[in-house]
């Protein structure tokens, strides 16, 4: 990670002992109390100053001679978090665009069956349902508790038919993290493909890509970085599997232009990229996960869990209800939840919040029930989870 104007290497427990610092790498917090990183998070600061350079530079050319180059440093910096080859990196936003390309780009067979969880986050959800529509048998989830995947109920879910699990890496209203590893190793035992909806997870936790085949993500939740910017991995041996099924002069190859009687698809990932680049938002996703590099995944996936034991404690001891709570840490994240039975209450401590300059989110659960997502990031401190816990019982 880049260095500060002192020139003393950053680690969180720096940016938390410096309030001055704090605020210049994350402005929002000059104004706010954010708690919503797992919506749509506010950009550093260091990555708004690229932003701003790279979009000055524009205003003479947005395609440097160094273009390619660049490129593939965007690349190289993606796989680096999730543990990839960047030739398996597809620099692809939003996270729908990656999970409907392996939806449509598999070769499905009558009564091919897709595993998936129907109360994850809906795009997750519909590219598998819609799989139905080719005779794909789409094999719902249907754990005890929202959100709580376990491999046990993944594997009893399997048959011989199974062609694809496709799961979210951590529940978007619930928080709980799925145990990946375990079902990517033992999908892969039995030769079924997996596609991981990681969006809840990078940046937030670690995830390595060892046995996985597909993963897709935007950057602009836990990596902190603009909307429309994200990564869509696909195995090196799964090319020829995934058929793209979008084309244009980037990932079909044309000399000079021009094009050819034949498709001939890009050697590596980029074959999933048809054209032009969302280039700004990518030079902002490379210099927020620089920033994350930098600080350390495993050390922001520790201080993501010790801000939820804090905000846990704090909230139990009020009388708040917490989805959750009770499981083991390995399961739990960064999103912490509030169930609230009645619907006015919760919208009305939404609204307190907000009038407080608190920014979470509300959900619900498909049984009706209103929830208060709070989701910190690394740079939230506990003193901002006790002002929200003493304006909640406020």
């Amino acid at each position: 990670m880049k260095k500060d104007e002192n020139q003393v290497d950053l680690n969180i427990d720096h940016i938390l002992a410096d309030p001055a610092l704090r605020h210049r790498l994350f402005p929002v917090t000059r104004e706010r109390i954010f708690l919503a990183h797992a919506g749509v998070a506010p950009l550093p600061g260091p990555t708004v100053d690229v932003l701003k350079h790279e979009a000055d530079r524009a205003s003479f050319a947005q395609e440097s001679p160094d273009f390619m180059a660049e490129v593939e440093a965007i690349r190289r910096v993606g796989a680096r978090l999730i543990n990839a080859h960047s030739d398996e990196i597809a620099l692809l936003g939003p996270t729908s665009l990656g999970l409907n390309l392996v939806a449509n780009g598999l070769e499905w067979k009558q009564d091919d069956e897709v595993v998936f969880y129907p109360d994850d986050y809906p795009a997750n959800v519909y590219p598998w349902q819609a799989l139905t529509a080719k005779g794909v048998r789409a094999i719902p989830l249907q754990p005890e508790r929202v959100g709580e995947i376990t491999p046990d109920l993944v594997l009893k879910a399997l048959t011989t038919r199974t062609r694809l699990v496709a799961l979210a890496s951590c529940h978007f209203l619930s928080g709980f993290r799925l145990d990946y590893e375990g079902i990517a190793e033992e999908l892969s035992r039995r030769g079924v493909l997996f596609c991981l909806d990681a969006i809840q997870s990078l940046g937030a936790t670690t995830i390595d890509v060892r046995n996985i085949d597909f993963l897709a993500a935007d950057s602009h939740k836990w990596m902190l970085g603009p909307l429309g910017g994200g990564i869509f991995y696909v195995k090196r041996k799964n090319f020829d599997l995934l058929r793209p099924t979008l084309f244009g002069a980037w990932n079909v190859r044309s000399p000079g232009y021009v094009a050819q009687p034949d498709i001939v698809f890009e050697a590596s990932a980029r074959r999933y990229e048809p054209g032009s680049l969302n280039w700004l938002a990518l030079h902002g996703m490379k210099a927020s996960l620089e920033m994350i590099l930098g600080l350390g995944v495993k050390q922001i996936e520790a201080r993501l869990l010790d801000l939820r034991t804090f905000a846990e404690e704090k909230l139990l001891a009020g009388g708040f209800r917490v989805m959750g709570h009770a499981n083991r840490r390995s399961q739990k994240s960064g999103i912490i939840t509030i169930a609230i039975d009645n619907q006015e209450k919760a919208v009305a401590q939404a609204r307190k919040l907000r009038d407080n300059r608190v920014d979470i989110s509300m959900r619900q659960t498909r049984a009706g029930l209103s929830c208060l997502r709070l989701s910190p990031h690394f740079y939230n401190t506990e003193a901002e989870i006790e002002e929200v816990v003493r304006i909640l019982l406020s």
